[in-house]
């Protein structure tokens, strides 16, 4: 479970995220929305995983490879503008946040649109079991 002070952290590095990625994606990507969904701290404050999310999502990997190759000049830019509030960045680390692809394909199952995976059960993804 999540402290307080990991909460605040997360959230204080989810605002200051959002201003540095969406200025980067206005400068060199035109049309590309890019949104931090969710940041959750370590314990130790020692790391942030960071929840992205693009779209379009036609570019959606090629982008997350753009922003993890700068993700050192990133942090050097959050500890720059949280050097106030954060005694040690965390360091970060960049995921995709495909919950909204999920939920359009449950909205596209709803409305008929995909292939009923009752009478067709090899359309489903096949999942190990634990």
């Amino acid at each position: 479970m999540e402290t307080n002070r990991q909460k605040k952290i997360a959230g204080v590095l989810q605002k200051d995220l959002v201003d540095i990625l969406q200025s980067a994606a206005r400068d060199g990507m035109k049309g590309v929305v890019i949104s931090v969904t969710k940041v959750s701290v370590t314990s130790d404050l020692g790391q942030a995983k960071v929840y992205l999310s693009v779209f379009p999502t036609t570019n959606r990997d090629l982008i997350l490879e753009g922003v993890i190759s700068n993700t050192q000049s990133i942090r050097y830019e959050m500890a720059q503008r949280t050097k106030n509030q954060l005694r040690r960045m965390p360091e970060l680390a960049f995921f995709i946040d495909d919950s909204l692809d999920y939920i359009e394909n449950i909205d596209a199952a709803l409305r008929g649109e995909n292939k009923d995976p009752i009478k067709n059960p090899e359309i489903l993804s096949k999942k190990k079991k634990k």
